[in-house]
């Protein structure tokens, strides 16, 4: 089986090299790769994120780390370059990387560099070589946020090899009683539930969240509909409702931005009264819609928002739905979100909406853009679901105060 799988790791490293040639996040995680020079340390707490959204999901606990062992040294890794070029010089750190190829060589090389005293691991990234040599040289390694489904390689009659990676973590902590009980099914017992460590942070990001004052005047006191992390199939709905709601204010960000995606989006809208928010400072008209067309700005955007739509619900799957719910407002999202226990909590709750075409979404905007007691009522209800969700990082920073 690890023959098989040094196989497919070589294959996967040969397509991205392939693809290099013509997308630029494919040739950043190749040259990434190949140009950085990891510095020789004699200890650190190593963090291993797979991208932006895992950093930010463990980072309350990474932040707690910082606070109680000032003295450490924190080394941050990352698989994807969405997540490394943006956080590349985060203060929480010693130094960040992309984590190598996952092979034996590259493993030995890496985990012998930096010379972790422990490792941990946010929700995903199972990497057999890295957990190997952890395992080998007794490094204790933690994965946190945890969750786990039936449908999961490691629970099939083939993931044998996925089974042994899970036989050489210290610790899991699991967000849910469904993936402990999964767990003990397959033989793994050192489990313990936590809960998410995102409730954690988008509940800190909106207890002081970061001020806006250019969203501020662009809302002028109208209610307000925020569009997050949308993808084309989720944009052509959200543009019809521009145009249905004229005394509402609207903020579009897709979660990609090159020029021609922008562009595209612009199209779709009004001309007079869009713009683009890197020209919102030299507009002279009052606009009712803005697309955001950086990236960063979305977890302090939702402060202003009144309704929240989710994008990625046409696709793979929902982006972070607890940023906004954390500021307190109903939110909206496409047919692909039962991934996630959170929107399915949401759902179940009345304070999450679930569409599948554009009448559905039409019937939900009339519901809670023209009746305001069903809106505050689903904002209560979310704001109150993430507040009584925190707690996971404490869960976890005792355990490991505890033993190191």
């Amino acid at each position: 089986m690890v023959i098989l799988y040094n196989i497919g790791i070589n294959i996967y490293h040969f397509l991205v090299y392939l693809v290099s040639g013509f997308s630029n996040k494919a040739k950043l995680w190749i040259t990434g790769r190949q140009r950085q020079q990891v510095k020789e340390l004699e200890s650190c707490v190593w963090f291993h994120f797979a991208s932006l959204g895992e950093f930010e999901q463990g980072r309350p606990v990474l932040e707690q780390v910082r606070k109680l062992y000032p003295q450490s040294k924190i080394v941050i890794t990352f698989f994807s370059p969405s997540g490394y070029e943006i956080r590349k010089n985060t203060p929480l750190a010693d130094a960040v990387y992309y984590l190598p190829l996952d092979t034996e060589s590259n493993a030995r090389r890496f985990i012998g560099s930096i010379k972790p005293i422990v490792a941990i691991f946010t929700k995903y990234e199972y990497w057999y070589h890295f957990f190997n040599e952890l395992h080998k040289q007794h490094i204790p390694l933690y994965v946190i946020s945890g969750i786990f489904r039936p449908g999961q390689v490691f629970f099939k009659w083939y993931g044998s090899l996925h089974r042994q990676m899970l036989k050489m973590v210290t610790w899991f902590f699991v967000q849910d009683a469904d993936s402990k009980h999964l767990m003990h099914d397959a033989g793994i017992t050192n489990v313990t539930i936590s809960g998410d460590t995102r409730f954690d942070r988008v509940w800190a990001n909106a207890q002081q969240p970061k001020g806006l004052p250019e969203i501020e005047n662009f809302k002028n006191g109208q209610r307000l509909f925020i569009a997050g992390s949308t993808w084309p199939d989720d944009e052509k709905l959200i543009a019809v409702l521009v145009t249905q709601y004229p005394d509402w204010k609207f903020i579009i960000a897709p979660h990609e931005i090159p020029e021609d995606k922008i562009i595209g989006l612009i199209n779709l809208l009004p001309q007079k009264t869009t713009v683009r928010y890197s020209q919102l400072a030299t507009h002279n008209t009052q606009p009712s819609t803005l697309i955001i067309d950086n990236i960063g700005m979305l977890s302090a955007l939702y402060q202003y928002a009144d309704v929240a739509y989710i994008g990625g619900g046409f696709g793979a799957g929902i982006h972070n739905t607890l940023e906004a719910a954390a500021f307190g407002m109903p939110v909206i999202f496409g047919p692909e979100y039962s991934k996630f226990k959170e929107a399915r909590d949401l759902v179940e709750l009345k304070a999450a909406f679930s569409i599948n075409n554009k009448q559905e979404l039409n019937a939900i905007a009339e519901m809670l853009m023209c009746d305001d007691n069903v809106r505050h009522a689903a904002a209560n209800l979310t704001r109150n679901y993430v507040e009584q969700n925190t707690g996971a990082t404490e869960v976890i920073i005792n355990y490991i105060r505890e033993r190191h």
